[in-house]
């Protein structure tokens, strides 16, 4: 009998275990010491293809960028498809019984184990969460339908990359193949989806309700360099103004100096659609500190952590280098800095805005990596809606809320040149488990797959989409 929304064919949690037991690391990979990791790398899709077979007998695949895969779901009409993202690749966790234990993993990271968290049936290994899980659900959504002789509407990309968390080359190729053959036809995707924000409960402190982050954007992001020289020497005589010195005041102007705190289109978005929901003390305060975008930034600020990244450019110190030897003067030091940039920002921005706090010409401040925020999707509209109304069917009485994404992911490919993106996998993540999102302990419960893959159904079939 074909699945309904309700009752999705049994074995989910059976088949993202398996996936979790391949090693798909992708730091690890390609690595001639490393023949689990291009075993299973080079295993994967055969592993897709034996899991789901009615997508890979009705669907066209496509490998691209050697790692990446890209099925098309041919659907009564080209034009303004539908795009599902999500990522194979995993990022490394310990490997050795005595290892896994000493890094704060309850059981081994790879193992696909199959058991219970918090008196919940849950999958729990690397990749759970980031991101196999959410593979799974727009997977098992499909063949689901397949098997009930659904036919789209609209075409239904689905854009599998397996190099997200080294960068995502296959997602830039993919997201240019597709540009070609949609914009020579005159068109563009009808919306982008792809992981970021997850079903939250209490995703402030003053707001008691359980919410979907969608996410409309995300940061930019610009790794510097700090670096300083002088002349080295033994250490029983140290001169002024030496590199290690110098360099650590540069660090603490920096950090002293925290950027502006200022509001975006989306953390606007988001604050109003949370007024209904707040609580207490703050929650009372929030219509008001809403009514100016000034106020309401220097609210979040205050509150630090996630709140005040939600409103300004962050910058974390993240690596120092220095010195040979413990009695030796080193000729030079380095920092690396990793800036998270708002959006109202770009990498140039933070570059000189570092340089000024920095205030040494005989530091240098390097850019070695950087990319502006992404364009802000519209948080209303008939994409928006079709959202939220996959929320509703998946998972009732949550509230669709707008979310600023702090991270990278494949998605900022595609918004380069697609109007409506939006960053949300339809799993319940509390704070323990978000945690554990390049963390230890990462888990997925068997529900939040089985309410998943009715989302992604929800989304395909078009229920709420005018």
């Amino acid at each position: 009998m074909p699945a309904s929304p309700d009752t999705p064919r049994p074995g989910a949690a059976a088949r993202l275990a398996e996936l979790i037991r391949l090693r798909t690391v992708s730091a690890w990979y390609p690595a001639p010491d490393r023949a689990d990791v291009a075993e299973a790398f080079a295993a994967l899709p055969a592993v897709l293809e034996r899991l789901y077979p009615l997508l890979h007998r009705h669907l066209e695949r496509e490998v691209v960028d050697g790692t990446g895969l890209l099925f098309r779901w041919r659907g009564a009409s080209p034009l303004e498809p539908l795009v599902l993202m999500a990522h194979w690749d995993v990022v490394p966790a310990p490997e050795s019984e005595d290892g896994w234990v000493a890094a704060g993993w309850d059981s081994d990271p790879f193992a696909g184990t199959e058991g219970t968290v918090n008196e919940e049936p849950a999958v729990l290994g690397r990749g759970a969460l980031d991101d196999k899980g959410a593979m799974v659900t727009v997977l098992e959504a499909v063949e689901d339908l397949l098997a009930e002789g659904f036919i789209p509407s609209e075409d239904v990309w689905l854009v599998f990359g397996g190099d997200e968390e080294v960068g995502g080359r296959n997602a830039a190729a993919i997201s240019e193949l597709l540009r070609e053959r949609l914009q020579s036809q005159g068109t563009e995707p009808w919306l982008v989806l792809d992981e970021g924000g997850a079903v939250v409960p209490s995703p402030l402190s003053f707001v008691d309700a359980t919410c979907a982050m969608i996410g409309l954007a995300e940061k930019g992001q610009a790794q510097l360099r700090l670096s300083a020289s002088g002349a080295g020497g033994h250490a029983s005589s140290p001169p002024a103004g030496s590199p290690i010195p110098r360099l650590a005041r540069a660090l603490r102007r920096v950090e002293r100096r925290p950027f502006p705190a200022r509001m975006n289109r989306t953390t606007a978005a988001m604050l109003a659609a949370l007024i209904p929901l707040a609580s207490g003390a703050a929650g009372r305060a929030l219509p008001w500190v809403t009514r100016s975008r000034s106020v309401a930034a220097r609210a979040l600020g205050a509150m630090g952590g996630e709140p005040a990244a939600m409103v300004r450019t962050t910058v974390a110190q993240t690596r120092l280098a220095a010195g040979t030897a413990d009695n030796v003067l080193p000729s030079s030091a380095s920092a690396v800095l990793d800036c998270r940039i708002a959006p109202g920002q770009g990498v140039q921005d933070v570059l000189a805005d570092i340089t000024r706090r920095v205030a040494d010409p005989r530091v240098h401040v390097e850019l070695i990596h950087g990319q502006d925020p992404s364009p802000e999707s519209p948080a209303a509209g008939d994409r928006f809606e079709a959202l939220g109304a996959a929320v509703g069917t998946s998972w009732p009485g949550t509230v669709p809320v707008p979310y600023l994404l702090m991270a990278a992911t494949d998605s900022r490919h595609f918004h380069a040149w697609c109007r409506h993106v939006y960053r949300f996998a339809p799993l319940r993540m509390d704070h323990a488990q978000r945690a554990s999102i390049h963390g230890e302990n990462e888990w997925v419960s068997v529900q939040s797959l089985s309410r998943g893959a009715s989302f992604h159904r929800a989304l395909i079939t078009g229920r709420g989409r005018s």
